[in-house]
């Protein structure tokens, strides 16, 4: 059950509707929220929040501090694809921007959204520069991705159409989400955005990062991991587990051409040696079945559905291989991090 908190300053028709998934994050949200209501440009905006159940008083401290948002709250946990499709349903704007709860927008970012968006030939997925929260250092101009799957970071200035954008800023015409079908639900969270980011393409609307503006993310604030801490790489079971699962499922319903099993084949010995290496090396029984047996427990409970949906996915698709292959590099981008942090810390 989902209970509904309207604002009583609702605008009738908002150019842009600001979607943010809440799981208890009453310690970043603020800082979120002011970054909408700062914005320099004139443009009429709705926020909807919507509250997965929180446990630190999230849904109270909206409704004392910031009545103007609209709130949905939902009783039991639904996770991240859930709450953001609940959002954009409700929505009105002609724009939806997906936030997450621990990022900020610069000042002219909405500006900067709306008006790259509207230079572009046909609908298409758009975002920021993604900035470091605590210091200040560009993480990314939206990603490529390596034949596996694995988000490769763009840093080039000159680079705006790329491969996938992160779902902490994501900006993208209603009509388009809804043509697109939003996230999957299944996947809970992780990789949804690389997910919608792949099919988009797969249909001709262009994924592009804009030149200017940005926002701020702390990153792996709102789930945990993802983030270099003296030198080395930490994250956890869970998101490693949700990762590696969704990852291999989008590999299956979005790679174009027959080219998919034998990627399919490479990815899943690579992946099985890959776990039994780390499992060995970190004398962990857990890693090996939490994240790398679960992968193929999942192929084998879910490939018929995942088969089904890349049926669907490919009869729409319009864009030649070779195309979609454009936003892809050669090098596994595990290798790298290997070579760049060594072997992840998991928690």
């Amino acid at each position: 059950m989902v209970r509904y908190y309207p604002t009583l300053n609702r605008p009738t028709a908002p150019a842009i509707s600001i979607c943010i998934a809440n799981y208890n994050g009453v310690q970043v949200l603020g800082d979120c929220i002011e970054s909408l209501l700062n914005q320099q440009a004139n443009i009429a905006i709705e926020i909807i929040i919507h509250d997965d159940a929180s446990s630190d008083g999230s849904v109270e401290w909206i409704r004392q501090h910031y009545p103007c948002v609209e709130l949905l709250a939902a009783d039991k946990n639904a996770g991240f694809c859930v709450a953001n499709n609940r959002m954009v349903a409700h929505a009105r704007g002609d724009y939806v921007l997906l936030l997450n709860n621990d990022a900020a927008l610069f000042p002219d970012a909405l500006a900067t959204l709306l008006s790259a968006s509207n230079g572009l030939p046909v609908a298409g997925i758009i975002s920021l520069p993604q900035y470091d929260w605590k210091t200040g250092h560009l993480v990314d101009r939206g990603c490529l991705l390596d034949p596996f799957y694995n988000p490769v970071p763009n840093l080039e200035p000159s680079r705006k159409d790329v491969g996938m954008v992160i779902g902490a800023c994501m900006f993208m015409p209603r009509a388009l989400w809804n043509t697109l079908g939003g996230f999957p639900e299944w996947m809970g969270s992780l990789a949804e955005d690389m997910y919608l980011c792949c099919v988009a393409r797969l249909c001709g609307h262009p994924v592009i990062v804009t030149a200017s503006s940005g926002y701020r993310h702390h990153q792996g604030a709102s789930f945990g991991g993802n983030r270099v801490n003296s030198g080395k790489l930490q994250t956890t079971y869970r998101r490693r587990a949700l990762s590696e699962r969704n990852k291999t499922a989008i590999l299956l319903i979005c790679t174009p051409g027959p080219l998919v099993w034998l990627l399919l084949l490479l990815h899943c010995c690579l992946l099985a040696a890959e776990g039994l290496i780390l499992a060995l090396l970190k004398h962990d029984a857990i890693l090996w079945r939490q994240v790398y047996v679960n992968v193929f427990v999942q192929l084998r409970q879910n490939g018929v559905a995942w088969r089904i949906q890349r049926l669907t996915v490919q009869r729409r698709r319009i864009i030649q291989p070779f195309v979609y292959w454009k936003k892809f590099v050669c090098v596994p981008r595990k290798l790298i991090m290997l070579f760049r942090h060594g072997i992840p810390e998991l928690r």
